[in-house]
């Protein structure tokens, strides 16, 4: 028996609909598709590049980070180059809308107090619930115009 559905195909599957979800999500938020990344790898995971700073550090970027167990957190960029500083999970859906994203957002830039340590939530492991979660933001778009130049 051949499956029908074979890895390649999943990883594009997924791939299309993280995609469209983390496209949605920066909208949300106000960057362009270019601030996003996706890795497919396991587990899943993606990152937002995010215009703002936060007012208590203003020399240091500030990102989303996005994977398929823990969902989102706010990080902080740390000036060493090593890996980013994790200052707040989202928690609850894996897969929360957009706007719920930009909501956490907003909470965290505006929260003047000390942040307390980020606890992660519990991890998580469902890629096929994480995938038909995505599969709504999913954009197919035909290989080769990624590659060439609108006619206009």
């Amino acid at each position: 028996m051949i499956p029908l559905l074979t890895d390649i195909d999943r990883e594009h599957d997924l791939l299309r609909a993280l995609d469209g979800y983390l496209a949605a999500v920066g909208a949300a938020l106000g960057v362009g598709e270019e601030s996003c990344t996706a890795d497919v790898d396991t587990p899943v995971s993606a990152y937002i590049a995010l215009d703002g700073r936060l007012a208590r550090n203003p020399d240091r970027d500030t990102a989303l980070l996005w994977d398929e167990r823990h969902g989102w957190s706010f990080a902080m960029e740390t000036h060493s180059g090593e890996d980013l500083l994790v200052l707040a999970y989202l928690g609850g859906d894996l897969v929360p809308t957009p706007g719920r994203v930009a909501d956490f957002v907003a909470a965290i830039c505006s929260f003047e107090g000390p942040i307390p340590a980020p606890v992660p939530p519990v991890s998580r492991s469902d890629p096929d619930g994480v995938l038909s979660r995505l599969a709504c933001y999913r954009r197919d778009r035909p290989a080769d115009a990624l590659l060439l130049p609108q006619a206009v």
